[in-house]
């Protein structure tokens, strides 16, 4: 037995002038073309909508996923904006992982991509490879950090 996933479009997060920044600044800070960097936006978003809807989740970007992240919290009055709109007002903070922290990078990556799917999002395969998987570059999935509202 499956069950039906109603898929979800990343851009319907944001409004189109966000979505347009958020990729302007990942092409300008990481050097991406505007294709690259609309993969990058689309997968951070999915992640973040994922991350903010399960708070108890450990989960964590990929190193390229985690350079829309980067880029977008940034942005702060967009990012509070989209945190409010798509996580019912809870911040979702990014605290940078550290070698030392002992998380399980690969656990934690493999559970957020089953959390994206699970979500509808298309999961853009070449952005979540498992060579990549190695890493977690946030604090429990940058959700759960002392002070989340």
């Amino acid at each position: 037995m499956s069950i039906a996933v109603t898929l979800r479009d990343p851009r319907t997060c944001v409004s189109a002038t966000v979505w347009d920044r958020e990729v302007q600044l990942i092409m300008r800070d990481h050097g991406r073309d505007r294709e690259m960097a609309e993969r990058i936006f689309g997968q951070t978003v999915a992640y973040l909508v994922v991350a903010g809807a399960n708070p108890d989740v450990p989960m964590g970007p990929t190193p390229i996923v985690d350079e829309g992240v980067h880029s977008f919290t940034l942005d702060t009055p967009n990012y509070f904006r989209f945190c409010d709109e798509n996580n019912e007002g809870r911040y979702i903070h990014h605290v940078p992982h550290l070698p030392d922290d002992g998380e399980e990078g690969p656990l934690v990556l493999n559970g957020t991509i089953e959390a994206i799917r699970a979500a509808g999002f298309v999961l853009d395969v070449e952005l979540w490879n498992a060579k990549a998987a190695d890493c977690n570059q946030c604090y429990a999935g940058c959700h759960d950090s002392p002070g989340k509202k």
